[in-house]
């Protein structure tokens, strides 16, 4: 039985899930066509309906009914499957992070932070002991890299 995920096996396979996805970032060149890619490619290949209908094993209604649930963002992945396979591609599903993971996390980190110690300041502000900004900058960065040192999962438990 394999024990927790360690810190460190945690950020290894961060690291190489952002450099196997890195060039897809911000890559508009993948984004589905508004009519979707199955009607994109079909007609690309001079496919009519009924021809990928049959090679399904589906109706032709059931081709339309594909393609407009693709195009409403409503269509199953079991399909795009089927629809793919007919028409010789492979279907690439994928989730593209806007910026690298580790970015993420620490991103995510020094929110939950800030919120903290602001929180706090403003009620130290109240009872006349406010701190200096840079004093609670640098509160920010230690509470953030303590939260980062802890369970991964506690940055995602509040917003």
């Amino acid at each position: 039985m394999a024990g927790p995920v360690k810190a460190d096996d945690r950020a290894l396979a961060r690291k190489h899930l952002d450099k196997k996805l890195s060039p897809l970032r911000g890559s508009h060149a993948l984004a589905r066509p508004p009519k979707g890619w199955v009607k994109v490619i079909r007609d690309a290949l001079g496919m009519t309906a009924e021809q990928l209908a049959l090679r399904i094993g589906v109706t032709k209604p059931r081709i339309y009914e594909i393609e407009r649930s693709e195009a409403s963002n409503s269509i199953t992945l079991e399909s795009l499957e089927r629809a793919a396979h007919a028409m010789d591609c492979q279907l690439v599903y994928a989730f593209v992070p806007r910026e690298p993971l580790e970015d993420t996390i620490n991103n995510r980190a020094q929110r939950i932070a800030r919120k903290r110690i602001e929180a706090a300041s403003h009620t130290m502000a109240l009872e006349d002991q406010a701190v200096e900004s840079d004093v609670r900058e640098q509160q920010i960065r230690a509470l953030a890299a303590e939260l980062l040192q802890g369970r991964a999962s506690q940055i995602w438990e509040e917003e």
